[in-house]
């Protein structure tokens, strides 16, 4: 799908530097960063849902332990 996307110059001037040091496009310096992002967004995601299974399933463990 094409795109546009429009930056600031301080924006254009960060994403150049992104390219620059990672030795790619900035088109594939965007989409990098993309699937950088969403992954980040998933560990996230399973961080959060493994700490309430914890304090849901282990809560009088996790009261005890914060009591001691």
């Amino acid at each position: 799908m094409a795109m546009t996307v429009r930056l600031t110059e301080e924006q254009d001037s960060k994403l150049e530097q992104i390219a620059q040091l990672r030795r790619i496009s900035k088109q594939r310096a965007i989409e990098a960063l993309i699937e950088e992002a969403d992954e980040r967004e998933f560990v996230k995601k399973r961080l959060d849902e493994a700490y309430n299974l914890v304090m849901t399933r282990d809560k009088e463990l996790m009261e005890r332990l914060a009591d001691a």
